[in-house]
């Protein structure tokens, strides 16, 4: 429950790399709020522990560097590695960010078209993960762009591309069921690796007006230049926000607002959501989450880099 003083206290466990952890202060719906973001290093057992101990203490958990299910159309797909950290939290809610990708982020590609006039009809945009950010993907081929899903060249190393949601629906029909029970590590940079290059794909890079997605699995494989690229994405620190653009990034579009420097991920801000609502995560409705989105007024964060 809140603080005495009313302060909600929101708290994303990540299986991301501790050296990226941060705490701000903000205001919603004029109540205080706590965001703090914690990274385990890649560490599951640390993850759950740390739930466990702030179980309660908290008002709402995100579960970070991690989703609980991966999505092509309907069929949602549950990672195996996730299920015990948040079956970790039970008396806290948590959530993984799946709520606000399938909501904010459709409203953010329709807010770069019809309110900050971007152009997106014949675009080619590299999506790193679709099934990671399925909402996403759907407004961008709805837009018009062309698409080159990367599902199984970031997640799996294969150098295939795939160029509608179809192919990549029928595909996951296959292939998503073992690939959701495999070790997380093995499919997405987690701990020290999220500080890693390994440049890869850098054709499919280059051929992409737009880069979007995941930041970690962007930043991951980027070639060291991207002059005149657009990147849709979030979770970005100051430090990313440098090096994307002394590759030459022109815009830069994170899906959740900027605090103290850097931008939270889609889990830290559902979590907000699900606590200032007071209602546990599965009693909230798309249309719920639309509700509040229109009441807190978020607004994408837009910098022109270069």
């Amino acid at each position: 429950m809140p603080d005495a003083d009313g302060t909600v206290r929101v708290l994303s466990v990540s299986l991301g790399s501790s050296s990226r952890d941060h705490l701000a202060r903000a205001e919603f719906l004029g109540r205080p709020v706590i965001l703090e973001r914690r990274g385990t290093d890649g560490d599951i057992r640390r993850a759950i522990a740390l739930v466990r101990e702030l179980d309660g203490r908290v008002d709402a958990f995100g579960m970070g560097g991690i989703d609980l299910y991966l999505r092509a159309g309907r069929r949602r797909y549950r990672i195996r590695d996730a299920v015990p950290i948040a079956r970790a939290a039970r008396i806290t809610p948590m959530v993984d960010g799946s709520g606000l990708k399938d909501t904010l982020e459709r409203r953010v590609i329709a807010y770069l078209v019809n309110e900050y006039g971007l152009e997106l009809r014949g675009k080619t945009v590299l999506m790193v993960s679709a099934m990671d950010r399925f909402g996403m993907a759907e407004a961008l081929e709805q837009a018009g762009c062309r698409l080159i899903l990367g599902d199984l060249m970031f997640g799996l190393g294969i150098p295939v591309p795939l160029h509608t949601l179809r192919s990549l629906e029928l595909l996951a029909r296959v292939l998503a069921p073992v690939v959701v029970q495999l070790p997380f590590r093995m499919l997405y940079p987690t701990g020290e690796r999220q500080k890693q290059r390994r440049p890869r794909f850098a054709s499919y890079y280059e051929r992409a007006d737009i880069i979007a997605g995941d930041y970690h699995f962007i930043a991951h494989h980027m070639p060291d230049r991207l002059a005149g690229k657009i990147v849709i994405t979030n979770t970005v620190t100051a430090a990313d926000l440098e090096t994307l653009r002394a590759r030459g990034v022109s815009l830069l579009v994170t899906t959740t607002p900027e605090f103290d420097g850097r931008s939270f991920g889609t889990n830290v801000m559902e979590a907000v959501m699900v606590a200032l609502s007071g209602r546990r995560p599965e009693e909230l409705t798309p249309r719920d989450y639309e509700d509040m989105l229109d009441r807190l007024g978020f607004r994408p964060r837009i910098e022109r880099l270069n």
